[in-house]
């Protein structure tokens, strides 16, 4: 069958519909880029959000009446909405044919088998504390590559469903986790992401190395320093980055891997979701205002070019003015390279669930625009100071915006535009001058070796 995925949400799910299109492709199926010439469409959906989970439906709706015309298209559902509701979804989507949880993303090649056979509402979820699914299997897409190495999330934010349809943790064991990295380096990837919900518990639930394994070189002690010292190991890795970050992993360990080993970005996406102690109580997020900002401060002080980016959420329940403002002062303390600004929306089953939603939706617009707006300040602001500088730029390709520039990212994870140059390719390093800085992006000229 011609088939294609459509992605909801964070990169866990870029991750996930990877593998699964690697599967489906091993299986005899052939991906698609126009949703019209597919035969088989799987929406891999996301519940963080209700605007998520809205846009999931709403596909999924729309597909299924594509069916009317079209008898023999299968639409699956796969992804955290699929957890969340099991069955439910069949009778919330008529037409669905299958859908899959997100610990059984492997079970997909088998039941569009099954539904091509004819059977129909065919479901598979996950008990949330069983050992998942894991898909190694990656297509052959280019230089930079997502590796999941912890599933699930133990942490039980109040807002927070991710535990739910996720599950409990697992760490991945070391030595799978670096075959799988080794093979993808051996195909030309050349930028690795390490993915977890909330990465640095890498090995705190379950045991990840074993007494054969190599000691330390370095002496890292802790499980996802080691890790990350493996892998920045690997022959023919030029970059490693991971997330997303908890302010309890920014141990000395962490901070001194990151400083001492080439291969590591000095980036990481550090949610912080609040500024205020009150509020961040509420949420039971485990950390004060003051936690946060030292782990910052250890980061910065290690690598004065560290590069960070967090989540906010705005209207959280018992969210006063002067909460707002103690988010937006730790904002500019923390003088983040860029904020991604959420509204609150109430999780069913979560505790905040329970709590009266009574900031109104006007003025959660309101503290949200204002969040942007600032961030677009300090955005512009960092860019700014890196006029001038030489970054080592991995080459993506040629923009999306104007093909006749190319474009690629600095360590910092920032997007840089510049002029291609010959013997640049994708997946190489380019050595650019920053000339030009916007909030989001930076342009410059490729420096001659």
């Amino acid at each position: 069958m011609r088939f294609i995925l459509h992605t909801y949400g964070c990169q866990m799910n870029v991750r996930d519909s990877e593998a699964v299109t690697a599967l489906l492709e091993a299986a005899g199926h052939t991906p698609v880029q126009r949703e019209d010439d597919a035969d088989l469409v799987v929406v891999n959906s996301c519940s963080v959000r209700a605007k998520a989970e809205d846009k999931a439906l709403g596909k999924l709706g729309l597909l299924c009446a594509t069916k009317r015309d079209r008898p023999d298209r299968l639409v699956g559902l796969m992804g955290c909405m699929a957890q969340r509701l099991g069955a439910d979804i069949f009778a919330r989507v008529p037409g669905l044919d299958f859908a899959v949880g997100t610990r059984r993303a492997g079970a997909i090649p088998r039941l569009v088998a099954r539904a091509l056979a004819g059977e129909t509402g065919l479901l598979e979820t996950a008990d949330p504390d069983e050992i998942p699914d894991v898909v190694d299997a990656h297509t052959d897409s280019g230089h930079s590559a997502f590796v999941t190495i912890l599933l699930g999330c133990n942490r039980r934010c109040a807002y927070c469903i991710v535990p739910d349809v996720r599950g409990s943790e697992y760490s991945r064991p070391a030595r799978e986790i670096l075959a799988e990295i080794n093979a993808l380096v051996r195909n030309g990837v050349r930028e690795v992401t390490l993915l977890g919900q909330s990465v640095m518990n890498f090995g705190r639930t379950n045991l990840v190395w074993d007494a054969s394994d190599a000691p330390s070189p370095g002496g890292f002690t802790e499980p996802f320093s080691r890790l990350l010292e493996a892998v920045a190991a690997v022959p023919g890795l030029t970059r490693l980055r991971f997330t997303s970050g908890h302010p309890s992993g920014v141990t000395g360990q962490l901070v001194r891997a990151c400083s001492v080993l080439p291969a590591v970005c000095h980036h990481l996406h550090l949610p912080v979701q609040s500024g205020s102690d009150r509020v961040l109580a509420r949420m039971r997020r485990g950390y004060s205002r003051t936690d946060y900002l030292n782990a910052v401060r250890r980061l910065r002080a290690a690598m004065p070019d560290f590069a960070l980016t967090t989540d906010v959420i705005v209207g959280f329940p018992g969210e006063t003015a002067d909460d707002f403002e103690a988010t937006r002062a730790l904002m500019n303390e923390a003088d983040f390279d860029n904020a991604f600004i959420f509204k609150y929306s109430p999780r069913p089953g979560t505790p905040a669930a329970a709590w009266e939603d009574d900031v109104p939706e006007t003025e959660k617009m309101r503290r949200n625009q204002v969040l942007l707006e600032d961030q677009d300040l300090r955005g512009a602001a960092a860019n700014s100071r890196l006029v001038g500088t030489v970054q080592d730029v991995l080459v993506e390709g040629p923009s999306l915006r104007n093909v006749a520039r190319w474009s690629g990212r600095s360590p910092g994870n920032k997007i840089v535009i510049f002029e291609p140059h010959p013997g640049l390719v994708p997946g190489t390093l380019a050595r650019v001058r920053i000339t030009r800085a916007a909030p989001q992006t930076l342009y410059g000229d490729v420096v001659p070796c």
